[in-house]
């Protein structure tokens, strides 16, 4: 039976994605593991594995087609021996199976072991409810997917255990012999008031409206903008921020950088083997806080607070047409010369959009830094499913009263944006007041 290649979800939140490159070709034999295309998502260009064996029978969509929807047919499979002709008419009719594929980023794809398996997107029924994924879509591994059709088992009705919610095979297995846990349907009654229907913005015809014809150009926006809008829409209809600003005084940072920088050892290129940034400090400063206050180390749900036993953080890096925030990991655990290290690889990859799925999602909390454009202080909007985003302004020479005297002293100024679901401002006060001890005082990151 002739199977058709879907356009892969690459993440729990991808919709759409474009179709860069096809690296195989129609008649082209195919083993699984052999790499069939090149997709964009909205953070990185990834390569599509084949995980079924076969010959493409046809391609569906072409290259360079962008915004596919995911679970989109973009190539038929047959099997071998199959007839090509007639494995192409039976995805024309709508009669071929389903298969997907594996995705890793360009840039690792010939070091990775295990490659990164993408979820499958399903309709879920109507009235059943929505046990992972995201809008009522379904996320499931290829393998459960076909499983599950094999057996006639809904999909929507299994609760998945993989990562985001996701139904494994072992899944569906436990379903097949009755074990596995359903998802209820949810009651009439039950759950809060539905929230009022969102304020609508005006059309793209009323606002060219108010503009000369010919005075202007449409530019279209390619998936990072597309993104970036939607999860800013619902970060701040969603999420309830409040702020808290502090001055720090950073004049022995800045001394123990330039003492740490100075004595750096060269390394095997004979460069030095670390130079710090403030931002590194930074970083690790925030952990740290974090780990003196673990009662904001927290992801807000609505069953429950998620509390964190690590501090990952997320690091705004601008990239062109946008930004993304690949994470630090147990950064409370790391020296600072290795968070310098590891910052610096993110940024260069995500600078080229090599950056993996798992580099960039998750994390407990993130930083952004325009310190370096002269930025005084500013406030940042979190990002979901953070419950707090550091914003860092420059640092500057201001004058302070010290004992009475008038002295100079380098102030940078910090604001904490709180999802105030998950923390009150005096638990709020009390992370940001842990942060400006140790960015004050940065001896105390290196005990």
């Amino acid at each position: 039976m002739p199977i058709n290649i879907l356009m892969p979800a690459l993440s729990p939140t991808m919709e759409k994605g474009n179709l860069a490159k096809w690296l195989k070709k129609e008649g082209d034999k195919v083993k699984a593991g052999d790499v069939l295309a090149e997709i964009e998502t909205d953070k990185a260009t990834m390569e599509y594995e084949a995980i079924d064996e076969g010959v493409i029978a046809k391609i569906l969509v072409p290259e360079g087609t962008a915004d596919i929807a995911v679970n989109q047919p973009i190539a038929v499979l047959a099997a071998e021996g199959e007839d090509m002709k007639a494995a192409a008419g039976a995805a024309a009719s709508g009669s071929a199976g389903s298969a997907s594929a594996s995705a890793t980023t360009s840039a690792a794809a010939a070091s990775v072991v295990a490659p990164l398996r993408p979820a499958i997107v399903s309709s879920a029924a109507p009235g059943a409810a929505p046990v992972n994924g995201h809008a009522g879509r379904v996320f499931a591994s290829p393998l459960a997917r076909r499983a599950a059709r094999d057996a006639g088992i809904e999909l929507s009705r299994i609760a998945g255990t993989g990562p985001h919610g996701r139904i494994t095979m072992r899944d569906v297995e436990a379903a097949k012999s009755g074990g596995a846990p359903r998802a209820p349907f949810p009651a009439a009654a039950a759950g809060p008031a539905p929230l009022p229907a969102p304020v609508q913005a005006p059309s793209d015809d009323k606002i060219r409206a108010l503009f000369e014809p010919g005075s202007y150009e449409v530019v279209p926006h390619d998936n990072i903008r597309k993104i970036i809008a939607q999860r800013l829409v619902l970060a701040k209809q969603t999420i309830p921020h409040f702020y808290l600003t502090v001055t720090c005084t950073i004049d022995k940072l800045l001394s123990a950088r330039e003492d740490i920088n100075v004595t750096a050892p060269n390394g095997a290129d004979g460069k030095p083997a670390w130079k710090l940034s403030v931002n590194d400090f930074v970083i690790k400063a925030l952990a740290l806080a974090l780990a003196r206050v673990p009662a904001a180390n927290v992801t807000w749900t609505e069953a429950g607070m998620l509390k964190h036993r690590h501090a990952d953080i997320g690091v705004a890096v601008a990239i062109p047409g946008g930004l993304i925030t690949p994470v630090i990991r147990k950064a409370e655990t790391k020296s600072l010369s290795a968070i310098s290290r590891e910052m610096k690889d993110y940024a260069a990859r995500a600078r080229a959009r090599k950056l993996k799925p798992e580099e960039y999602q998750g994390g407990t909390t993130a930083v952004s830094n325009l310190g370096m454009y002269g930025i005084k202080d500013f406030t940042a909007v979190i990002n979901p499913p953070h419950t707090t985003i550091l914003a860092v302004g420059t640092s500057e020479e201001r004058a302070v009263v010290r004992d009475g005297k008038i002295e100079a002293a380098h102030i940078m100024s910090v604001t904490l944006s709180c999802d105030h679901r998950a923390i009150d401002g005096a638990l709020g006060a009390e992370l940001i007041g842990a942060f400006k001890s140790l960015i004050e005082n940065p001896v105390m990151m290196m005990v």
